[in-house]
C-alpha cells in the first residue's frame, strides 16, 4: 500500500523521513514518539521493547508511567505483544486488562512492532478522550511500526 498518497506531509511521511536519516534505533524511536505526540488526542505516547518475556519502556512523552516493565500477557500491552495484533480499547475503565497509569486516561491503542512475525516491541498510546482511536489511527500506527521494525 502506498502510504505516501494517504499521508502526504502527515506523521507517517515525517517519520519515514526522520528514520531515513536516523543512524540508529534509539534515535529513530525518540523521533517517532515526538512526532506522534503532536496529535492532541494522544496524551501519552511510548514505545516498549521486548526483552526476554518482558516489555521494557523505552522513549515516551507524557506523564511518568509506573509500568516500566510489563510481562508478556499482562495488561493491554502484554496482550497485544502476545497476540501479535493491534488492540484498541475505547474505554479502559471497562477492560479488566488495563494497567492504570493515569486516572485521566480513557482509551488506549497498542500496536506491535514486528519483523518477520517476531515481536520486537510496540507503540502504546493513551488518550484522555473515550473512543479516541479508530481505523485511521490503527492504519497510521501500523505503518509507523513497520518503519520502526526496519531500524530495530
Amino acid at each position: 500500500m502506498n502510504h505516501r498518497r494517504e499521508d502526504h506531509g502527515g506523521p507517517v511521511e515525517r517519520i519515514r523521513a526522520e528514520l531515513t536519516s536516523s543512524p540508529d534505533g534509539p534515535l529513530a524511536m525518540t523521533r517517532a514518539v515526538a512526532i506522534l505526540k503532536e496529535d492532541p488526542r494522544y496524551t501519552w505516547v511510548g514505545i516498549y521493547l521486548l526483552d526476554g518475556d518482558d516489555l521494557v519502556l523505552g522513549p515516551y512523552l507524557g506523564k511518568p508511567s509506573p509500568h516500566t516493565r510489563i510481562p508478556l500477557g499482562r495488561g493491554i500491552c502484554g496482550a497485544a505483544a502476545t497476540s501479535r495484533a493491534t488492540i484498541i480499547v475505547d474505554d479502559v475503565n471497562s477492560d479488566p486488562r488495563y494497567l492504570a497509569c493515569s486516572i485521566e486516561t480513557q482509551s488506549e491503542i497498542v500496536v506491535p512492532i514486528m519483523r518477520g512475525g517476531e515481536v520486537l516491541g510496540e507503540i502504546d498510546i493513551d488518550s484522555d478522550r473515550r473512543a479516541a482511536f479508530g481505523p485511521a489511527d490503527q492504519h497510521r500506527l501500523e505503518a509507523v511500526a513497520a518503519l520502526l521494525a526496519e531500524k530495530l
